[in-house]
């Protein structure tokens, strides 16, 4: 697609359709493609990594506190830094080791005094944790079942230097396969949200020999009718991430990584996941560096808008997932 300068940032949009009348979507989103896409993704290898949240959010000055895929886990930095996560149960007696004190890098438990780090202490011992600069991860191989990898598999990103990074985390009744599945359904945006969606339209649609990715041209709704059309890809590089980058328009390059973190057991007879979303934006534009500046202020408006979306989308996946678990459901 040759690039239209018009694209170079928010344009008055012509009038749209009312919602009613906008082209129908409903026999282009076919079940079986969306299954199969669905599927590819969930057998890719993933490592046995897991988010946990955003970076920002395991603070040097105390431990964090975190469930994954039913592992009680406590997050914290150690004195130069570096990400440490362990099991969130003390090995003396069981305390919270969330709640512990954050001395020196080691955790110092309150109910006895016991003082843990990441050397560890017999069965306890810390996990492979990573730490990407937007996002901090663990690997739990018991969990994940998998052949484990050094480090987890990340999308390619913008430049560090010229971006601005929120993280959103929201949690619903479901499992990651059924957030991963209301990603790779592109043609709901404009029904389903409205408020944010116009003119969107799959250009691509999934094929393992040619990349296995969605195409869309789509207008992101800004106030006072404009809006800023740009056309993305999405990609699922493994079983809990679905991935959406700016391929032209406003932002190119910027990135929206979308990972479902399990909270309960393989298994569980009432599956909670977390969706934590991170969205990595860029811009050319003359002004961008004095909004990086303003982050900040901007990270709020960044995580209510992704928030907003989510709390929809959300229910998305927890109907998916009831109707899966009473046989109903088509796909």
């Amino acid at each position: 697609m040759k690039q239209d300068p018009s694209r170079r940032g928010p344009l008055r949009l012509p009038p749209a359709p009312p919602w009613e009348r906008q082209s129908p979507t409903w026999q282009a989103a076919r079940p079986s493609l969306i299954a199969d896409a669905l599927k590819r993704a969930v057998n890719r290898p993933s490592g046995n990594w897991y988010v946990i949240g955003a970076s920002r959010d395991i603070p040097a000055s105390r431990p964090t506190g975190r469930t994954v895929a039913g592992v009680e886990l406590v997050a914290w930095r150690n004195a130069s830094g570096a990400l440490v996560a362990a099991p969130g149960a003390c090995p003396h007696l069981g305390a919270p080791l969330r709640e512990s004190a954050l001395c020196g890098g080691r955790l110092v438990c309150r109910w006895h005094g016991l003082a843990l780090g990441e050397d560890g202490l017999g069965d306890w011992q810390p996990f492979p944790a990573h730490d990407d600069g937007v996002l901090a991860w663990v690997r739990l191989d018991r969990a994940g079942g998998e052949a484990p990898t050094p480090a987890p598999l990340l999308p390619a990103r913008p430049q560090p230097g010229r971006t601005l990074d929120a993280v959103t985390t929201q949690a619903g009744r479901c499992e990651p396969e059924d957030v991963v599945a209301n990603r790779l359904d592109p043609w709901h945006g404009s029904w389903f949200h409205p408020y944010a969606f116009t003119r969107l339209t799959v250009l691509e649609e999934p094929d393992p020999n040619n990349g296995d990715r969605f195409v869309v041209d789509v207008a992101y709704r800004l106030p006072a009718g404009t809006g800023i059309p740009v056309r993305a890809a999405f990609t699922a590089p493994e079983p809990r991430t679905v991935v959406m980058h700016i391929l032209e328009g406003e932002g190119a390059t910027s990135v929206v990584e979308t990972h479902a973190t399990p909270l309960t057991p393989p298994g569980h007879p009432r599956p909670r996941t977390a969706v934590v979303e991170a969205v990595l934006a860029t811009s050319e534009r003359r002004g961008f560096d004095a909004a990086r500046r303003m982050a900040p202020l901007l990270r709020p408006l960044v995580k209510r808008a992704a928030a907003r979306l989510w709390r929809d989308d959300l229910a998305y996946a927890e109907r998916r997932r009831q109707l899966r678990s009473e046989g109903r459901f088509p796909g």
